[in-house]
C-alpha cells in the first residue's frame, strides 16, 4: 500500500502559547545574565518574521565563555521546557546559533559580533548597533 503525499510530508509547526515563549525569553535572558553574556540585546520579531518571535544576540569575552554559555543555556531550556535545541558553531564557538524555535539566539565572540552586526540587520529601527571601535582620529559625538 503506497503511502500518501501528506503523509511523508511534516506538519506545520504549530503556534506556541504565548505565556510559553515569554517564559522561555525570561530564561533565555537570565541563563545569559547569569553566565556574564555582554551587551545582550532582545530582538522582537514577531508581526516582522516568520523564524521566530525573538532573536537574542549576546556576546562572550572568549571562546571558551561563548561556548560554555551555549551549553548552559541548551540544558536549561531542555530541562525546563523539555524541547530539544539545534545548535550550530559550538566546535569553534566564534559565532554559536541556537534554535529553541519561538526564540533564534546568536552568541558571538565581540570581533565577530561587531562585524556582522545583526542587530542592525534584524533591528527594523528598534535596537541600536553596537559599539564598534571608531577609525583614529574620528571624533565621538
Amino acid at each position: 500500500m503506497a503511502s500518501t503525499p501528506s503523509a511523508s510530508r511534516p506538519s506545520a509547526p504549530t503556534p506556541s502559547d504565548p505565556a510559553e515563549v515569554e517564559a522561555l525569553h525570561r530564561l533565555i535572558l537570565a541563563s545569559l545574565d547569569d553566565d556574564q553574556a555582554v551587551e545582550t540585546v532582545s530582538v522582537p520579531l514577531a508581526g516582522k518574521s516568520t523564524i521566530a518571535d525573538y532573536m537574542v544576540i549576546a556576546s562572550g569575552r572568549s571562546t571558551r565563555q561563548v561556548a560554555s554559555m551555549a551549553a548552559k543555556l541548551t540544558e536549561r531550556i531542555k530541562a525546563e521546557f523539555r524541547r530539544p535545541c539545534r545548535v550550530e558553531g559550538l566546535p569553534t564557538a566564534d559565532w554559536v546559533l541556537i534554535d529553541a524555535g519561538d526564540i533564534i539566539v546568536h552568541l558571538f565572540r565581540p570581533e565577530v559580533r561587531s562585524f556582522y552586526n545583526l542587530e542592525r540587520m534584524w533591528s527594523f529601527g528598534d535596537a541600536p548597533a553596537p559599539d564598534a571601535p571608531m577609525p583614529a582620529g574620528t571624533p565621538r559625538s
